[in-house]
Formats: C-alpha cells, structure tokens, sequence
C-alpha cells in the first residue's frame, strides 16, 4: 500500500500498472500543478520502483540523461546519468516537460520505447539491455505546446499516452484536507475560488491556479495566515504581474475572503 497521498481521478492507477508489468512507455500530457509528478511518485511506491526524475529545458543534452566521463585524481571515469542508472538496475525514468528538452536528445529515447528496450551508449560502446523493472515515463503541459517545441511524431508515437487535468471539486476539497489539515468549509472555499479563476478563459492569466497553489494557501491558513492574505501571496501574486489581472483576482478573492490589509 502506498504512503504517498494519492487520489484518483479515473483509470490512471489501472493503466499505468497495465503498462508497468508490459514494460509499455507512458505519455501523461496535463496543465502544470494537476498531480502528474505526484502521481508518478505515488506509482513508483507503490510498485516499489525508485524514480528518476528529470526536469528538462533547452539545454538538456544527451549527456545529462545519458552520462559522461569525469576526471578524479586517479584519472578519468564513467559516470551514469539518471535515465542509464534507471536502465541498467530497474526503475522509473521520469521527463517532466519532454517538450522542453532539443529534439536530438529525445532522440535517444527512441530504441528504449519501441520493442528493443535498449540503451546505446556512444562514448562506452555499451548496448545496455534495459532491466526487467525500468520503465520510461514523459510528460508535458499542452498549454505549452507551440509549432517550434512540438514533439516529433515518431517519438509520440511510441507512448501510451494519458491525459490529466485538474482535480473534481471534491477531490481536490480531500486533497487540501489531508495536506494541510484545515477545516472542510475552508478547503471548500479555496477549491471554489479555483473553479472561479479557472473559468476565467478571457484574461491574460496565463495558466490557471494549480493543486499545488491552493495547498501552499491551506497550509499558511493552518499556521493561522489572515485567508485572505494567504491568498494573494499563494494564488494572486503567482498568477500573474499585470495589475489589472491582479485586480480582478483580489476582487475574486474578496468575495470569499474578508478583505484584510495586514496579517
């Protein structure tokens, strides 16, 4: 039984073991803060697989993910990078933003996600058969997705992929519970200011409130934080810089919360 918290949302749990014990890749696209590392984490314990985690961006190389040589005083070395340490003793290799990484380090993902299950590794001459136990799992954020920074066909092609969004109201009411310890009507409230701002399809907000944000308010509220103010420090000002979105977001806020100036 896992001690990560996790509740779900659908038939990810079922899937995800599915392709853990066909040794299947898995695709998770889903906005930034819906519980997609939380969810990976919570399946690696509960399969009792460690996770590699990697967040990538534009400077990723293959040698990041790969390994490299390095020098000591008793001369050079090989160094495993977390995706050949996942590959050679079994694990979860996780690529949190896949989109963000150059298409020619994703490249080397290609013969671990097709029916080969190898790693070749250039600068070692290794072929490393991947272990029984590693599985490679990517993700990325859709609303992120632009013409340059799209995933190649090829590679998308070889994932089961699952897509995540934002959790029901009373999910994500339980969430806020057990993760900060508040009282229902409490959560119930900052869930509902999230549903509000998530509606907000017409502002310049540039991403919704996330999981994540709502729990930083909730525990600040627990620690005795003003709510208000708990909240525009956790949700409004993370929102965004423009005054007249934040603005709105104040208002909304104060439709909940007493309006307070100080803590």
């Amino acid at each position: 039984m896992s001690k990560m918290y996790y509740l779900p949302q659908g038939n990810e749990v079922e899937l995800f073991k599915a392709a853990a014990g066909m040794n299947l890749p898995i695709l998770i696209k889903g906005p930034t803060g819906c519980g997609k590392t939380r969810f990976i984490e919570a399946m690696g314990e509960e399969l009792g697989r460690e996770v590699y985690t990697v967040v990538c961006h534009d400077d990723l190389s293959a040698a990041d993910l790969v390994g490299r040589h390095l020098i000591d005083e008793n001369g050079t070395y090989w160094q495993d990078g977390p995706l050949t340490k996942a590959v050679r003793n079994g694990g979860i290799c996780y690529l949190d933003e896949i989109i963000e990484a150059r298409k020619d380090t994703t490249v080397i993902l290609h013969s671990l996600a097709d029916y080969r299950r190898v790693l070749p590794i250039d600068r070692t001459g290794e072929v490393i058969e991947a272990h029984p136990d590693f599985m490679l799992v990517v993700s990325y954020n859709p609303g992120y997705q632009n013409v340059l920074k799209g995933m190649k066909p090829s590679t998308k092609q070889r994932f089961i992929s699952l897509s995540f969004d934002y959790p029901k109201a009373e999910i994500e009411t339980k969430v806020i519970l057990q993760e900060s310890g508040i009282d229902h009507e409490l959560a119930q409230k900052l869930v509902a200011i999230a549903g509000e701002i998530r509606q907000l399809s017409d502002s310049d907000i540039q991403e919704a409130v996330s999981t994540r944000l709502l729990i930083y308010a909730a525990k600040l509220i627990a620690k005795g934080f003003d709510p208000y103010q708990a909240c525009i420090h956790s949700i409004v000002e993370s929102l965004s810089d423009e005054e007249d979105v934040l603005e709105v977001l104040e208002k909304l806020i104060s439709l909940h919360f007493k309006k307070s100036l100080h803590v």
